[in-house]
C-alpha cells in the first residue's frame, strides 16, 4: 500500500471559506478516481504552521499512484484546487506494508 501525502502553503488571499471549499472539493474529486482507495484532506489546527492544507490518498502500488497522477480528474484537481490556492508544497510517498518489495509494486 502507498500513502501519498501533500502539505500546502496557501496564498494570502485564501480565506476560511476558501480553505473549507478546498477540503470538500478535494474529497469529492479524488474519490471518483478508481485507483484511489481512500482520501483524507483537512486544515491545520496549528496557526503557527505554514502548511495550512493537506490531502492524502492511499493506493495499492506505485503503479496505481502513477495511474492516479495521470488521471484527468487528478489533473483537474491540481488545476482547479491546488494551483489557484497554493504557493508551495511538501509531498511524501510512503510504503505502508513493510513486508512488500517495492520493486514489484
Amino acid at each position: 500500500m502507498i500513502s501519498h501525502i501533500a502539505f500546502y502553503r496557501l496564498k494570502p488571499e485564501v480565506d476560511v471559506q476558501g480553505l473549507e471549499d478546498m477540503v470538500r472539493t478535494t474529497r469529492s474529486l479524488l474519490l471518483k478516481i478508481p485507483e484511489i482507495l481512500s482520501v483524507h484532506s483537512g486544515r491545520n489546527v496549528s496557526s503557527e504552521s505554514e502548511w495550512s492544507f493537506f490531502y492524502s490518498i492511499e493506493v495499492e502500488s506505485l503503479g496505481k499512484l502513477a495511474m492516479t497522477t495521470d488521471d484527468p480528474l487528478f489533473l483537474k484537481f491540481l488545476a482547479t484546487v491546488i494551483a489557484p490556492n497554493t504557493e508551495d508544497e511538501f509531498v511524501f510517498d510512503f510504503e505502508t506494508d513493510p513486508s512488500k518489495d517495492l520493486r514489484y509494486s
